[in-house]
């Protein structure tokens, strides 16, 4: 018994002191053994941790997340893997490309298979890139050197060859068979013709520097809607379209809705042609046009066109003949006359003659526009808007003289016509503005229309409105 008290009354015995004890006494301590072991604790669950959970995900899932990214993101998610590259390439669907040798050597229909939207046209013209001088044109853009010809900024060797064209339109047309909209230059009509044999959803096409001959392979393109010819650029490239090459494309091009045609020639034979073989068509725009006199009534053949564009015009028709045999064109709802030469009142006259049915008529920027040229716009007599801007020569008595001969007036603009002046406003014009759905008054910078008009009610009816200019 006395064994058993003194056991009771002694001190409890202690556990041997163990070395984790003596180690991770001290947190520190603790912590660094610890990131020395995981490494070497790692287990097979742990591993399946740190796998790439994207990887688990079919290519149809993934892609259809990368899909809703935004395009700011599609270079980044490019660089993630091989596979994020090649899924981010299917996704691309519009491109410029600016290196010939990515197209020819397949890498471009590898990389980009869903393609439909592509423009070459910076690819086939070899010039020096590091210039640091980028001169941008409504058609093309380019880098300047110090070389410059009489022909303009861009040579004939700086076009590479048709032939090697044509193979890059094989190669293209092979790999994006889902094609719809391309822009190219130089190519002839063996690769025009590839690109109409394998892209049979072709809708639009944009074509530099072509001749009349080439246009031959455009015929099967027989889905294509939107064609633009550029003939001839000044200070850049100059080639032949004629009443030839018009004529081919009519014939060819049968499902046309939109045609552009600049720096084009012709004739009314040519526009004859377009207008009797693409009976869909609804917009032409002809841009600094080379046509021969005449051809303005060849437009009365164009059963279906809705809008028409005059841009950078020198002139309008130099022989539009006689009035009587000008025609019409009964379905025109807009005239668009932008950054022409108007000062040859009888070739207005012409124009507008034929286009005395349209409804929408906007005047741009042109010269020579003056009170008795613009007089002429009484011809059409069913107009509902009128848009002017920068017409410097004209004045409120010459927009009064024409304006108030159209009973069916709904909207009118004016901007940066600064011979057109407030102070000469007469009570009859104020009341004809406040009586329109839509007035944009902004002739110059010190307009102050709205507190000279103020009483008369404009901006208080229903639906009109009214912006103040300034």
């Amino acid at each position: 018994m006395q064994y058993s008290a003194d056991r009771q009354n002694s001190e409890p015995l202690k556990r041997p002191r163990s070395w984790s004890n003596f180690w991770f006494k001290e947190k520190p301590l603790k912590h660094v053994v610890l990131k020395m072991q995981l490494p070497s604790l790692s287990t097979p669950t742990d591993q399946t941790l740190t796998l790439d959970l994207a990887s688990l995900l079919s290519d149809e899932i993934l892609l259809q997340i990368l899909s809703k990214l935004p395009p700011s993101q599609y270079i980044t998610n490019s660089l993630v893997c091989k596979r994020w590259l090649h899924l981010q390439g299917r996704l691309v669907r519009s491109l410029k490309l600016t290196d010939w040798d990515f197209l020819e050597s397949r890498r471009l229909i590898h990389q980009f298979p869903n393609l439909t939207d592509i423009d070459i046209v910076r690819a086939c013209i070899q010039t020096q890139r590091d210039s640091g001088i980028l001169f941008n044109h409504k058609f093309v853009s380019i880098h300047l050197d110090s070389r410059f010809s009489p022909s303009g900024f861009i040579r004939n060797d700086d076009i590479l060859p048709s032939d090697l064209v044509d193979k890059g339109l094989q190669i293209l047309a092979e790999g994006c068979l889902n094609l719809r909209k391309l822009a190219l230059i130089g190519a002839s009509e063996k690769g025009l013709s590839s690109v109409a044999k394998e892209c049979l959803t072709l809708q639009e096409l944009e074509l530099h520097c072509c001749s009349d001959l080439s246009l031959k392979g455009i015929s099967g393109c027989k889905n294509l809607q939107i064609l633009k010819l550029n003939g001839s650029v000044d200070g850049f490239y100059s080639s032949v379209i004629s009443d030839i090459g018009l004529t081919i494309l009519a014939q060819g091009c049968k499902r046309l809705v939109k045609l552009e045609l600049n720096g084009c020639e012709g004739s009314y034979d040519g526009i004859k042609a377009i207008g009797q073989c693409c009976q869909m068509l609804e917009e032409m725009t002809l841009c600094d046009h080379r046509m021969d006199g005449g051809w303005l009534s060849a437009l009365s053949f164009c059963g279906n066109l809705k809008t028409l564009r005059l841009q950078s015009c020198k002139t309008i028709d130099a022989n539009p003949g006689p009035d009587e045999h000008l025609g019409s064109c009964p379905t025109l709802e807009e005239l668009h006359i932008q950054r022409c030469q108007l000062r040859d009142k009888q070739c207005l006259k012409a124009l507008l003659l034929v286009c005395e049915t349209v409804r929408d008529i906007v005047f741009q920027d042109c010269w020579g526009l003056d009170d008795d040229i613009f007089g002429t716009a009484s011809i059409c007599w069913r107009v509902k808007f009128l848009f002017l801007e920068g017409c410097s020569l004209l004045t409120v008595e010459g927009l009064e003289s024409v304006i108030f001969s159209w009973k069916e007036l709904q909207r009118l603009r004016v901007v940066s016509c600064n011979n057109i002046r407030d102070s000469e406003i007469t009570p009859a014009l104020a009341t004809l503005f406040s009586t329109l759905k839509e007035l944009k008054w902004q002739p110059d910078s010190k307009s102050f229309l709205t507190s000279s008009l103020s009483g008369l009610g404009i901006g208080k009816k229903g639906g009109r409105f009214f912006k103040r200019g300034g």
